[in-house]
């Protein structure tokens, strides 16, 4: 039977709409080629010289890295590229990514931003770049490649970070990893952070065993270690001890559960005949104008649907902290009174991380997060929708703590 072609992986929902013209589309994938092939040049010259930069066994090697010198290459899709090319100081060294005067084809165009972004595996890597470039490219060199995006990684999660985050949103996904010959699921701690001009950034990322309280604080903690001295808000969901673990490193932060968490944890225990209904009156609760008019709808609640009354008492235990957006101007409200900003990050790492059901170890599923967030990070170029009224209401309301 004829084998069915195979499917194009497909791009986070609205990844296109990032682009006001084709030019800027030519320049995102221009600029993340341009990355890539100087990473496998960079690799190429590892395996020349025997070494990686910095290593001791380059100690009077006889031979040693000599910089880099510009080339412009053509290519069928993206025009011509100028690249810095890297040299021996024996002047040996010929790369076999870039032949002389070869026009790149559009399909190893293709190959080398699909294994760039999505952190193929070795193996794959080294199969496509045969069947495609027609080169034989040894392990090695594969092996170098990935080595650079980790250490890229870890530059990346150990960068400096601003002062103040005016908001920060926190949560944690599940992947399966294997470790010891056994396939467990490993919690993939995630932070992102609302900077002084109303951009997100990914603050970092982290895999753990099961999601705690304790991981976080550990977390928390290294945030401060990177520079950090103070959060105005964070937003969670409502695991047990989060709240405390965020008030133990920076007290004076306001914390807000995610109302999205609170009501999907409600409806497990509640019947799904009754549960249109009942979500219909918890909406009453948490749309209210005001924290008091909240707190009748919630008392009406609890009267209606005794029944439920594990459902009631989350609600009524958690109040401090569910209804600290009722403080603020609706502008703020929307931004943090549910984490969708993270879930839709999360969202877009499961679809570029999809195609594998189980990481071999840590270290590929940290190199495919990285990458992923790389990708997801470029559509973040505007800041937040009404930026100059929350931020005169940051400006407002911490007056005092507020660094813009």
């Amino acid at each position: 039977m004829q084998s069915q072609p195979k499917q194009p992986a497909l791009m986070p929902k609205g990844f296109f709409k990032q682009f006001k013209s084709k030019e800027n589309f030519q320049e995102y994938f221009s600029a993340l080629f341009k990355q890539g092939i100087e990473e496998m040049l960079q690799a190429e010259l590892d395996t020349h010289l025997g070494y990686v930069k910095h290593e001791v066994e380059g100690y009077n090697s006889g031979n040693s890295r000599n910089g880099s010198y510009p080339k412009s290459i053509t290519t069928e899709n993206l025009g011509d590229v100028v690249l810095n090319i890297p040299r021996d100081r024996n002047g040996e060294f010929e790369p076999q990514i870039i032949p002389k005067g070869q026009t790149i084809s559009s399909k190893i165009e293709d190959a080398i931003l699909g294994m760039y972004s999505r952190g193929m595996t070795t193996s794959d890597i080294c199969n496509q770049v045969q069947d495609i470039y027609g080169l034989d490219v040894s392990e090695t060199t594969i092996s170098n490649i990935t080595e650079r995006i980790m250490a890229s990684a870890k530059e990346w999660q150990e960068r400096p970070l601003e002062s103040v985050y005016l908001a920060v949103w926190m949560d944690a996904i599940v992947l399966k990893i294997r470790e010891d010959k056994k396939v467990i699921n490993k919690a993939v701690y995630i932070v992102i952070g609302l900077n002084n001009e109303g951009q997100k950034e990914v603050l970092g990322f982290w895999i753990g065993q099961n999601e705690s309280a304790a991981f976080w604080m550990s977390i928390l903690t290294e945030l401060k270690s990177r520079g950090v001295e103070d959060i105005l808000i964070a937003c969670t969901d409502n695991l047990s001890g989060f709240t405390q673990a965020i008030q133990g490193v920076f007290p004076n932060a306001i914390t807000q559960l995610c109302i999205v968490h609170q009501i999907r944890n409600s409806c497990k225990f509640v019947s799904w005949k009754d549960i249109k209904e009942f979500c219909k009156d918890l909406r009453k609760i948490y749309t209210a104008i005001n924290k008091e008019s909240a707190l009748e709808e919630l008392n009406k609640f609890k009267v209606k649907w005794d029944k439920y009354k594990y459902a009631v008492t989350s609600w009524e235990e958690n109040w401090h902290n569910l209804t600290g957006y009722f403080d603020f101007p609706l502008e703020l409200r929307k931004i943090i009174y549910t984490t969708n900003t993270i879930e839709n990050l999360n969202r877009g790492i499961r679809k570029y991380t999809k195609t594998k059901t189980q990481f071999p170890n840590e270290k590929a599923a940290t190199k495919s997060i990285f990458l992923a967030i790389q990708n997801i990070e470029k559509a973040w170029t505007g800041g937040l929708n009404n930026w100059k009224i929350i931020q005169q209401q940051f400006l407002t309301i911490f007056e005092t703590r507020c660094r813009l």
